[in-house]
């Protein structure tokens, strides 16, 4: 269990990022922002290896100090949260390093790299002072928590079978992307593997087929050698009968489909749009015997929007709804796809996670 967590507090949660590139733009300034903004959060140090960010960040972001190196950042006493955006095999030496130090911890996806520092980081969140959450935080989009309770409530009957997909063409910067470490799984199906799990429990056992589709690619202006795979599809097992499927990779230019779809014994859901952007839902149950649409009622709901539950919960002094477990579930059935991919085998699962709970509902499936 985690120590006492501190009781609620009114002044601004001090934020330091490590890892000033795209994402940091893109997904978490405007919404630190709007913290700021609202006198509930300040970012107050970046750290970033590359010295020459210094300046944009700094003025840009008006951050008062910059460093590069991140031990000083997560050392610092005036930080209460620690925002991991370094590319994936800095995550678990980095969060690590900051639970150490006391800190809260945002990271983004995946959790690890191998499944021993993943455990090692669920370990360690739980005897330290700071909450430790994970990327994706897809379980946060009100469409993804008005589908679960359509589904923990029976609404589709028992669920027997689902899929979900994310892909796009692929990034055409940070080579690391594609190296050892990075790979479409990691970037991209740990949305979906997250979203499954979330609305159908843990896994059992994990199969996949997964490759390099594209050998080669240009990646900031010049010709690399993929080394990491960018194509899978990924086959769950989530016991009695009920499966899954996830397809993902840098090889999908475009698509119309629904990005999850869960099929009961007598109904049907699906989320439109992607799980990081939902666009609302459908519903078919066989007793009405007609689709009946949903459209998206937060279209400005963000994908980084754990930073800002995050922030409340620290605030509030509550836990977060989005825990170490999970994410550590999802990056083993990653690691596991990627060996099944080599050796063709079946492999079953150590780690799990408990129910998830949303207020005062808590995941309970239909038999």
């Amino acid at each position: 269990m985690n120590p006492a967590k501190p009781a609620s507090r009114t002044k601004p949660v001090r934020i330091g990022v490590i890892g000033c590139g795209n994402v940091l733009e893109v997904g978490y300034m405007p919404l630190i922002e709007r913290l700021r903004e609202q006198g509930r959060a300040d970012l107050i140090m970046a750290c970033d290896r590359h010295p020459e960010r210094r300046e944009r960040v700094t003025e840009g972001y008006h951050v008062p100090r910059f460093t590069v190196d991140y031990q000083e950042l997560v050392e610092s006493p005036d930080i209460d949260l620690v925002l991991v955006l370094t590319s994936m095999p800095f995550h678990a030496p980095v969060s690590r390093a900051a639970l150490e130090s006391g800190k809260h911890v945002m990271v983004e996806k995946p959790l690890a790299t191998t499944l021993e520092d993943g455990l090692a980081l669920v370990e360690l969140a739980r005897h330290t002072r700071g909450y430790l959450l994970p990327a994706p935080h897809v379980i946060l989009s009100p469409t993804f928590q008005t589908m679960a309770r359509r589904v923990w409530g029976g609404d589709i009957g028992r669920p027997l079978l689902a899929r979900a997909r994310y892909g796009w063409k692929g990034p055409s910067w940070g080579q690391w992307f594609y190296r050892k470490g990075g790979g479409a799984l990691f970037d991209l199906g740990v949305y979906n593997l997250t979203s499954l799990t979330g609305l159908l429990g843990p896994a059992l056992r994990v199969s996949a087929m997964a490759g390099v589709a594209i050998p080669q690619r240009v990646v900031d202006g010049a010709l690399i050698q993929v080394e990491a795979e960018d194509n899978a599809h990924v086959m769950i097992d989530f016991g009695n009968s009920v499966f899954g499927v996830v397809s993902t990779g840098f090889t999908m230019q475009q698509y119309r489909s629904p990005c999850i779809e869960v099929y009961g014994s007598s109904g049907t859901i699906q989320m439109l749009g992607d799980d990081w952007n939902p666009e609302g839902y459908e519903m078919w149950q066989s007793e009405v015997g007609i689709w009946q649409v949903y459209p998206e009622t937060s279209p400005d709901w963000s994908w980084a929007s754990g930073l800002e539950h995050l922030v409340e919960c620290i605030q509030q002094g509550t836990r977060p709804l989005v825990v170490p477990e999970h994410a550590c579930h999802v990056l083993e059935i990653m690691l596991l796809a990627q060996e099944s991919a080599r050796d063709g085998q079946i492999h079953s699962l150590k780690t799990s996670f408990g129910p998830l709970r949303f207020d005062e509902l808590e995941q309970t499936l239909p038999t």
